[in-house]
């Protein structure tokens, strides 16, 4: 197993930029499988679990051509519809074949559960309730396969999402992009990854109406084309740049961000934290043209609730505070003056790492599954620690970072999961991490 080793303590500073987004790569390698036209897709994150994605696309007859962050996909020999169940079972991502296989193929099966981190429960009933609004059924006889069909070309619908699932709001326009017909998907997703999946449909041929919105109106078609789009900025990993800003010396410059995709951090980390942050435009950052500065010498501060009581950070569906960034926050207000409490409401597991901060030294009361009380600023010492999933690898790495001596994290495959090279780009800003293997 291998793991980083890390020394805290030192200056963090210069520029580090911002990969494609994890989360948007997935649902538009998926949508590749909707025609038998070329799909191209630049800023293509190179990680660990994007190369699993492409592994079930290739099994499945895709061919694929790979240029560092460009992909070339072409699914004309698409031949099957059941993904390989070893590889399935290794990411979350997997999940988005569903809909463009049930499309594109009238059918789905895999013998076995998506893995993806272990953070609590992820239901697939939303997915589900989707497909048979679509027209599919759903099969697992004698707890066997899992099987979804079509009998058919896929019919548009009215469909009220009983939760605004990410996944299963791609998984349903993809599945609408091919239907007969107009599609209405109310309470969806509207996140950043959940818009470009939407434009790429457009650009394939499938018009699209609300893009940004909880209501999206598909207008179904019987083929689509090939197109070419570029992956966004990766704002989780633009949450954890800023939290490593905050709580190290150091100033620190996140190149390729969208500012669009900053309102909620700048009133968690900003003004409940007091992490001093600005945007600046800059023509050489990226994709986007626009660098956020983390300033050195940070002050952080809880700034209590009216009449001093204790405020709270959560989580919620877009716009709001993104869930995978709270274990960054965690670390973060265990280094501001004050008390605050965390509510992570939509995965009862996420909050189980926080055991090995306090290993480290953290004030962090645990009150149930979803709910911590932290009190900071607190004093960190290095530890031999293990990531249990990709966001609180990150975590600690933030931990270790500003920890007196030196941390292990075992299990840094999981970070790996989700963070290009994420040894080089922080040593390239003065971090003192290398990777260990075994």
């Amino acid at each position: 197993m291998a793991s980083f080793a890390i020394e805290g303590g030192h200056p963090i500073e210069g520029t580090v930029s911002v990969s494609g987004n994890k989360n948007a790569a997935f649902p538009l390698i998926a949508a590749s499988l909707l025609t038998d036209e070329a799909v191209v897709l630049e800023n293509v994150p190179q990680i660990d679990d994007v190369g699993t994605m492409l592994e079930i696309l290739a099994g499945l007859g895709v061919s694929i051509s790979r240029q560092g962050s460009r992909l070339r996909l072409c699914a004309k020999g698409l031949h099957g519809h059941a993904p390989d169940a070893r590889l399935f079972s290794r990411i979350r991502g997997g999940l988005n074949l569903m809909g463009p296989l049930l499309a594109r193929r009238g059918a789905f099966k895999v013998g076995g559960a998506a893995g993806g981190d272990d953070i609590g429960r992820r239901r697939i009933d939303t997915h589900l309730l989707a497909f048979d609004h679509l027209g599919a059924s759903f099969a697992r006889p004698g707890g066997g396969p899992f099987e979804l069909r079509a009998g058919g070309r896929l019919r548009g619908a009215d469909i009220l999402l009983d939760e605004a699932s990410v996944t299963a709001t791609q998984n349903a326009v993809m599945a609408a992009s091919l239907a007969s017909g107009t599609t209405v998907l109310r309470n969806t997703a509207s996140e950043p990854h959940v818009q470009e999946l939407c434009r790429l449909l457009a650009a394939m041929g499938c018009p699209i109406e609300g893009i940004g919105s909880n209501t999206l109106v598909v207008h179904g078609q019987e083929r689509l084309h090939g197109a070419k789009v570029t992956v966004g900025p990766d704002y989780m990993e633009v949450g954890s740049f800023i939290g490593l800003g905050a709580i190290t010396r150091g100033a620190l410059r996140i190149a390729n961000v969208e500012p669009g995709h900053l309102r909620m951090f700048e009133l968690v980390f900003r003004q409940r934290l007091g992490v001093r942050m600005e945007l600046e435009e800059d023509p050489q950052s990226g994709l986007t043209g626009y660098t956020l500065v983390v300033q050195d010498e940070q002050a952080l501060r809880v700034r209590p609730d009216f009449g001093g009581a204790i405020p709270k950070i959560d989580d919620a569906p877009w716009p709001a505070f993104p869930p995978d960034v709270m274990s960054i926050a965690i670390v973060v207000a265990s280094q501001a003056e004050g008390t605050v409490l965390i509510h992570e409401k939509m995965f009862e597991s996420r909050l189980y790492f926080v055991d090995k901060l306090v290993a480290m030294g953290a004030q962090i009361i645990v009150c149930d599954p979803h709910r911590a009380v932290v009190t900071g600023p607190a004093r960190l010492v290095g530890q031999e620690v293990s990531s249990p999933d990709i966001r609180a690898g990150m975590a600690l790495i933030l931990a270790a970072l500003s920890a007196e001596g030196e941390t292990r994290i075992g299990n840094s495959e999981q970070i790996d999961r989700g963070y290009q090279r994420v040894d080089e780009k922080l040593r390239a800003v003065g971090a003192r991490i290398e990777r260990v293997d075994g």
